[in-house]
């Protein structure tokens, strides 16, 4: 079945953003991005030599989902850890610019903070090069984030788990998480990388692409039954209340527990894509506040799915205002 969420209801729950809170917890990453021309090949290597015209520094990887919920007005907590550098000393100050608490932020000596250069020329990315550790974190950082986690119970109503394997998130910070939010009314939301979702189990709601829900589940979707099929499946092994898919062009499908599988397709929205970088950031961001903000999944699934819409029309790790998500509804 499809679903579209009437306007009055969708301007209702954007109403509540401004007083609806997120914590965001994973892997924070630094995107730098190298803009260029290409108009010739090196003599030295068959290489095309980028003449550089700017670049720019974002905030990248759990900040990416972060930076969605602070442009769309919510009230957003961010916990993770960063090196003692200078790439985290800009981070540090990318987000005290913002007014955001940098209280959750763990500074590792010896752990640099993880940095993704991307150059890109004529719309194109040419190369991407990484400096980052993936070993996991001490258990000193990990009671460190947890303390952080349980001093906001009060402050607020959902909070994503983003999960880029960069060692942040473990078995032990998912369980810690999940008895900080107990019996309240917090949504955990968990954004997967790693292909063993037996460490997320418990989570209310699960946001893999297909390819890793696949992987998950250990079988291929190549028809509507297999996707049905695979959503019960991962629902009923790892006990989440929900499971969304997100499909690229085929857009996404959310699966909700109940007496029966309630099954709900969600059509993409996108007239036009330039660029997917980032575009599950804007999914989770836009679900977990909508979450908090009082939304059912279904519509908070339907206003994550617009958001999509908007961000994959862009190029680099854009993020979608609430004033661009108000125009399209």
């Amino acid at each position: 079945m499809h679903k579209r969420i009437a306007k009055k209801k969708a301007l209702e729950i954007i109403a509540n953003f401004p007083s609806s809170g997120v914590l965001v917890v994973g892997d924070v990453m630094v995107d730098h991005f190298i803009w260029g021309k290409v108009a010739r090949v090196s003599p030295e290597a068959p290489v095309p030599v980028v003449d550089v015209q700017k670049d720019s520094v974002m905030l990248g990887g759990c900040t990416n989902v972060l930076n969605t919920i602070y442009a769309m007005g919510g009230q957003v907590f961010v916990a993770g850890v960063i090196g003692a550098d200078d790439i985290g000393k800009g981070l540090i100050k990318q987000l005290r610019d913002r007014d955001i608490d940098t209280g959750g932020i763990i500074v590792e000596k010896g752990r640099p903070t993880t940095l993704k250069t991307r150059i890109v020329a004529h719309g194109q990315q040419i190369v991407r090069f990484d400096q980052e550790s993936r070993k996991p974190i001490p258990r000193a950082s990990c009671d460190k984030i947890l303390a952080y986690v349980k001093s906001l119970r009060g402050k607020i109503g959902a909070i994503v788990v983003s999960d880029y394997s960069k060692g942040v998130v473990s078995r032990e910070l998912i369980e810690g998480i999940k008895s900080i939010a107990g019996d309240s009314k917090i949504f955990l939301c968990v954004d997967p990388k790693q292909s063993d979702f037996s460490i997320y189990a418990g989570a209310h709601v699960i946001t893999p692409n297909h390819h890793e829900a696949q992987r998950a589940a250990g079988m291929e979707i190549i028809s509507g039954d297999d996707l049905l099929t695979l959503g019960g499946m991962l629902l009923a092994k790892f006990d989440f209340q929900a499971l969304l898919v997100t499909r690229g062009e085929e857009g996404m499908s959310l699966f909700e527990k109940g007496r029966k599988i309630d099954h709900t397709h969600f059509p993409a929205q996108a007239k036009e894509v330039y660029d997917v970088t980032g575009a599950g950031d804007t999914v989770i961001g836009v679900l977990a506040l909508a979450l908090a903000a009082q939304a059912n999944l279904k519509e908070a699934t339907s206003l994550a799915n617009h958001a999509a819409g908007i961000v994959v029309g862009k190029v680099g790790t854009s993020t979608v205002s609430r004033e661009e998500l108000i125009s399209v509804l």
